[in-house]
């Protein structure tokens, strides 16, 4: 069985950092992705919100270093959680639990840093190699290296 995503997007919000009573960090936020395709005779693509969750030292890197806007690549498991609201009815979750989250973008918002993107791993899973260094080429290394197109989103746009 296999449950891997990934994803490249824009945030719809800075993250939101918070602790566990234990004290474990864990962060959310929204990540706005294209669909490849235009809706109807209107050349305006559409998109999907799809919210993320990441937790421990990763959670924190993002709370630190992502912002609304910023382009990113996000790997996970998608995860379905349900609980009873206040009414008694069963509410139902879709989320994505990141595992490495990659920063295609610099912190100005512009081009993509010189030399790649940058990584914030967490746990064992290094998506293909978190670094440059080393063995093998880059394209092998870096599954993102041609895939960190902007995406036309403005502000105004977004729905948060």
């Amino acid at each position: 069985m296999l449950n891997r995503v990934i994803l490249i997007g824009r945030l719809t919000r800075d993250p939101e950092l918070r602790y566990t009573p234990a004290g474990v960090a864990v962060t959310q936020f929204t990540l706005a992705v294209d669909r490849p395709f235009t809706s109807g005779g209107s050349k305006e693509r559409e998109a999907d919100f799809i919210n993320i969750v990441t937790w421990r030292q990763l959670a924190e890197t993002c709370a630190n270093y992502l912002r609304k806007g910023r382009l990113t690549a996000v790997e996970g498991r998608i995860q379905v959680r349900n609980y009873d609201n206040n009414e008694g009815k069963r509410v139902y979750v879709t989320e994505i639990i990141a595992d490495n989250v990659r920063f295609l973008e610099s912190s100005g918002g512009g081009n993509r840093e010189e030399g790649g993107s940058s990584n914030a791993n967490a746990g064992g899973y290094s998506g293909g190699g978190s670094s440059n260094r080393g063995g093998g080429s880059r394209e092998q290394q870096d599954p993102f290296i041609d895939d960190g197109k902007p995406i036309d989103i403005s502000d105004d746009d977004l729905p948060f």
